[in-house]
This record gives structure tokens, sequence and C-alpha cells, in this order.
């Protein structure tokens, strides 16, 4: 039994194809290909990280004002929490601050792919 034969060339007329022969050197990669895009630069990410380290950094000094009792004299319970929570906020505003600093000088291992992306 035969099978019928199917036109694989019904739609495309012969003269809109252009063929060329490869070269012998060409191994099929092409220099684009491995050349990086210019980074992506997380912007609300570093603002979220700068709000982050501005209040950590106000908690603290709040905190360290409490302790040494030059806002309220005598009262050092509620400078310990505040020193916590400051301590936590600033922590990670610091570390990406960081980050996209040296990333934004060129630092080796630091890339603003370290930081994490909110344009989800």
């Amino acid at each position: 039994m035969m099978m019928p034969s199917r036109n694989l060339t019904a739609g495309v007329s012969s003269s809109k194809v252009k063929y060329a022969k490869l070269s012998s050197t060409d191994d099929g990669y092409i220099d684009l290909q491995f050349k990086k895009s210019p980074p992506k630069v997380p912007y609300k990410a570093i603002a979220l990280a700068t709000v982050l380290f501005m209040i950590g950094t106000l908690l603290i000094v709040i905190g360290a004002l409490l302790l040494a009792g030059y806002i309220i004299k005598g009262d050092t319970d509620r400078a310990i929490p505040v020193l916590i929570i400051g301590i936590l906020v600033f922590l990670p505003g610091f570390y990406h601050l960081r980050i996209a600093y040296y990333a934004s000088k060129g630092y080796r291992g630091y890339s603003y792919d370290d930081i994490p992306d909110f344009d989800d």
C-alpha cells in the first residue's frame, strides 16, 4: 500500500526561501549568545532596603538613648525591645544596601541578582 505523499512546500514559494552555506569553521555558536546583558537594577528592593536601614538606625539610636537614660530616666524596660527590633530591621537593610553598592561599583562576586526583586 502506498502512502500519499505530502507536499511540504505547498504554502512557501521557492523564491522566498534563501539558503546560505555555513562555513566549515562555524561550530553553530555566535559571539552574541555569550555576551552578558546589562544588569537589571532592582530599584524597589533597593528603596525598601534603604527604608529598613533608616528605620533600623533610628530605632537603634532611640534604644541606646533609652538604655542610657537620656530620654526617660530609670526606665530601661523599653530599651531592650526597641534595640532588638532596631537590630532586626537594620541588618537586612544594611546587607542589601552593601550588595547594591558593591554591585554598582563592579566588584567581583557582587551582582544585582543577589538582591531579591519584587517585580513579580
